[in-house]
């Protein structure tokens, strides 16, 4: 029975943390799917990965309708929760390059905030989908749905999607590169240096949760952005540390103080050029990365 759950625990956890974006409440998910699993009658249950999946995703569903309340008061802009990524945590097993890609597109800054705009079946469709390759009989079964139903909001989900995601360069070698650059001019305040990474219309979404200091409103334009960061750099980056990780599928630095996560900074780059900074500040949404 344990071993039957702990062989689909990480591709459970992927499905709840791509419906809801943060880490607690993913593993919350999980957690209580486990509990349902062990109660279950097994004589029943003929499909075991089925099963769990549709148990995941319902409670995510449920889950995903209270905490969107929550964020409607939230204080400033909403990221989700940083993690550290390896393999796009879907599969005990290295996938290969086009199923990576696929894999750390789905749990990206840029996808997760669209995400946010879908309903929460939807949402679920479209991860179950395009994350990780669910037939679309097998969603509906999960989803009480019919197939024809499933593959509406499925299409509609994917057009929603692709309409508003930004259009990054997928390279990780420029990315790291551009990373790199970035943290050099940003932590020496040189604003020249920054102007020429910045995209002219540059956008700047930070998440401080009202809990650490950071703009409660997104940041546009290469001088306004610019000039921000500069100003950071001679204030508050005295004693801190920089690593760089893959944090949600991408190149990601990470700002230490005092050997604990203070900040995640991912950028996204369009034409050679930095077009949008993701800076996660809220210390709530470290802790997975403190671990």
């Amino acid at each position: 029975m344990l071993d039957t759950f702990e062989a689909h625990r990480t591709m459970l956890t992927g499905v709840a943390y791509r419906m809801l974006g943060r880490v607690a409440d993913a593993e919350d998910i999980v957690q209580e799917a486990w509990l349902r699993w062990s109660a279950a009658d097994r004589g029943e249950v003929r499909e075991p990965r089925a099963f769990l999946v549709r148990i995941t995703t319902r409670l995510a569903i449920d889950r995903l309708r209270h905490v969107q309340s929550r964020r409607e008061a939230y204080v400033g802009p909403w990221l989700p929760e940083p993690i550290a990524t390896a393999y796009g945590d879907a599969s005990t097993t290295v996938p290969d390059t086009a199923e990576r890609a696929v894999l750390a597109d789905s749990v990206s800054f840029a996808v997760l905030v669209v995400l946010e705009s879908l309903s929460p079946l939807e949402r679920a469709v479209f991860v179950l989908r395009e994350a990780f390759g669910f037939p679309y009989a097998e969603i509906g079964t999960a989803l009480d749905r019919t197939e024809a139903a499933v593959r509406q909001l499925a299409g509609r989900a994917r057009r929603h999607v692709e309409e508003r995601k930004p259009r990054y360069d997928v390279d990780p070698a420029q990315q790291r590169d551009l990373t790199e650059r970035f943290l050099a001019a940003a932590t020496h305040g040189d604003l020249a240096g920054l102007l020429e990474l910045l995209a002219p219309d540059v956008r700047l979404v930070s998440d401080s949760g009202g809990k650490a200091k950071a703009p409660l409103r997104v940041m546009w334009s290469a001088d306004k952005v610019g000039r921000f960061l500069a100003a950071v750099a001679q204030e508050s980056l005295v004693g801190l540390d920089f690593l760089f990780a893959e944090v949600n599928g991408a190149p990601a630095l990470v700002v230490l103080a005092d050997g604990r996560p203070d900040s995640v900074v991912a950028v996204g780059v369009a034409d050679g050029r930095i077009a949008d900074i993701y800076l996660v500040r809220n210390p709530d949404k470290l802790t997975g990365l403190d671990r």
